[in-house]
């Protein structure tokens, strides 16, 4: 099906589901997908598979285009709620990292204080110390987490390194309520398996470990965009309700885009 990659390091803003007006980053080398997952329902399609000699972008590159399009757009009076990374894979990926983070917060405080900086992660690499460490100075620590069940991840996130989902839980909780989870409810099939991470068993595992986690937040949410795999199918808004309610059965907050 038709995916698409974002394009530069700045992009937008665009108006996102859950984070308003977003002026997007992309810290991943230009028109490549870089990822230690390849979910079968991502928007910017399979990873690509010659990844030698990357050129991840510079911090001096970001630091000026995310500079003169801010700038541009006070210019035009555009209101921006939200800078976030997020892009053509997994930004945590990007070996200066930490110290993008450090480069973007001193942006955002000079030229654009009102807005919140939101990282979406896969949450892999917050084992490390230095990008647990970055992603608590943020405002909106977005990470995902689209089932407790391991083999319904593996089958729907497809990762490519290492990955233990208890290990990957453990780290979550290490966050406390600074944390936001992200979960994407599908169903459909992929290589004649088929997959409904809605079901009362997939439900119950993953509200029992929400609440291990204890975010500030939950985010639930369905696809909007094509996918890369085909026969995958939206959860119906009737039904995040429903899970929706659950959660805040629990005591917690969550946000629902349909």
């Amino acid at each position: 099906m038709s995916t698409f990659l974002f394009e530069g390091i700045v992009f937008g803003p665009i108006k996102s589901r859950r984070l308003g007006n977003s002026l997007g980053i992309n810290l991943l080398p230009e028109g490549k997908k870089i990822c230690n997952f390849n979910c079968i329902y991502c928007e910017c399609g399979w990873n690509s598979e010659e990844n030698n000699n990357l050129q991840w972008p510079s911090i001096e590159a970001i630091s000026n285009q995310l500079t003169d399009k801010i700038q541009e757009l006070i210019r035009q009076e555009t209101k921006v709620d939200t800078i976030t990374f997020a892009g053509n894979g997994e930004p945590t990926m990007h070996p200066l990292f930490p110290e993008i983070i450090d480069t973007v917060i001193h942006i955002r405080n000079v030229l654009l204080p009102e807005a919140k900086i939101a990282v979406l992660s896969n949450a892999t690499l917050i084992f490390k110390p230095n990008i647990q460490q970055a992603l608590k100075k943020i405002e909106l620590n977005i990470l995902k987490l689209d089932s407790a069940i391991e083999s319904t991840i593996r089958l729907l996130n497809q990762p490519t390194g290492y990955f233990n989902l208890r290990d990957t839980i453990e780290q979550l909780k290490t966050f406390g309520n600074h944390c936001i989870i992200q979960t994407m409810f599908v169903r459909g099939y992929y290589n004649h398996q088929a997959f409904d991470n809605t079901t009362p068993e997939e439900l119950q595992a993953w509200l029992r470990v929400i609440k291990e986690i204890n975010p500030a937040f939950v985010m639930i949410y369905t696809i909007a965009r094509d996918t890369p795999a085909e026969q995958i199918y939206q959860v119906s808004a009737e039904e995040l309700q429903k899970i929706a309610a659950m959660v805040e059965k629990e005591g917690i907050k969550v946000s629902i885009s349909a």
